[in-house]
């Protein structure tokens, strides 16, 4: 079945060259164009896949947009169209919703290549909950199925714990699921990981075993996964620090909150909140919470 695509994009001639293309990609098709976001609510984008939406619009910007379709419930995918190459501003769109962006002008060759990754690795989830769900019936007979049914017991784990975290919605839970896996294939070999590589070389060789892409998209999509990864810590960093807010003996908060975060920033960050703090000053490390993580799984 193809993807179902919605365009936000402020220049016809963009709009029409995007929908030309996924035409004839054969990747799915455009159910719904805006010209800005204004006017484009959660419930418009019911039976969409993927959301492609400029940065730069009158009226509101692509990040605004973005912002309020995930608190209206919109859990679809996000690419970006951005003929800005300032670094900050595309971290914030990262941190606010993205999954990877395109650069304007538009590149036939890279529009196809990104949407073809995007819908390999939606393709990929589907398939892996299939799977799932299969294995969960059957009693494994052989060494391989043995493997195959352990794999997805530790997916099944991790994907409870991203629930308990509140970020299992957030793109960068099937990044951390890549993650997850490798420290377990390393583990199997007999090398247990006690600290994690530096991030940018592991998720070159994730994005490299994955999906096989050229030296030149490996680097923009390990890019795309780091940007995923940190967007998905930091909301549940976030998420923790409001369990605590509410309740300082809550389960989950007692928990988890010292063992996958600094437990000083956990509460910088109830005050923050305390005091309406949208954005935090704490800093992030994500090379703690993914080892952390995946020894928590190793718990249960």
């Amino acid at each position: 079945m193809g993807l179902r695509f919605f365009l936000i994009e402020d220049d016809p001639v963009v709009r029409k060259m995007l929908e030309k293309l996924i035409h004839e990609s054969g990747l799915g098709e455009v159910v719904g164009c805006a010209e800005d976001g204004l006017n484009v609510r959660a419930a418009d984008l019911l039976h969409v896949d993927v959301v492609l939406i400029d940065l730069l619009m009158p009226g509101r910007d692509g990040i605004q947009t973005m912002k309020a379709l995930r608190q209206e419930g919109f859990m679809g995918t996000f690419i970006m169209i951005s003929q800005v190459e300032n670094k900050e501003m595309i971290g914030q769109a990262y941190l606010h919703g993205i999954d990877t962006y395109i650069q304007k002008p538009i590149n036939r060759y890279e529009v196809l290549s990104v949407l073809k990754r995007v819908a390999n690795h939606m393709s990929a989830v589907r398939s892996l909950e299939s799977i799932r769900q299969v294995l969960r019936g059957l009693e494994p007979q052989t060494a391989e199925a043995r493997a195959v049914s352990k794999s997805s017991a530790l997916e099944q784990q991790a994907q409870q714990l991203l629930l308990l975290l509140g970020v299992a919605g957030e793109a960068g839970s099937a990044d951390v699921l890549l993650v997850v896996h490798w420290l377990a294939e390393q583990e199997a070999k007999g090398r247990p990981v006690r600290e994690l590589p530096p991030l940018k070389e592991l998720y070159a060789e994730l994005v490299r075993r994955e999906y096989g892409l050229p030296p030149a998209e490996t680097i923009k999509e390990a890019r795309a996964m780091e940007q995923r990864i940190r967007r998905l810590v930091l909301q549940a960093f976030t998420h923790l620090a409001s369990l605590g807010l509410t309740d300082y003996t809550n389960p989950t908060f007692e928990h988890f909150a010292p063992r996958l975060f600094d437990f000083a920033d956990i509460r910088r960050r109830m005050k923050e909140l305390e005091r309406g703090q949208t954005e935090t000053e704490c800093r992030m490390n994500v090379r703690k919470f993914l080892t952390a993580f995946f020894l928590e799984l190793k718990r249960t």
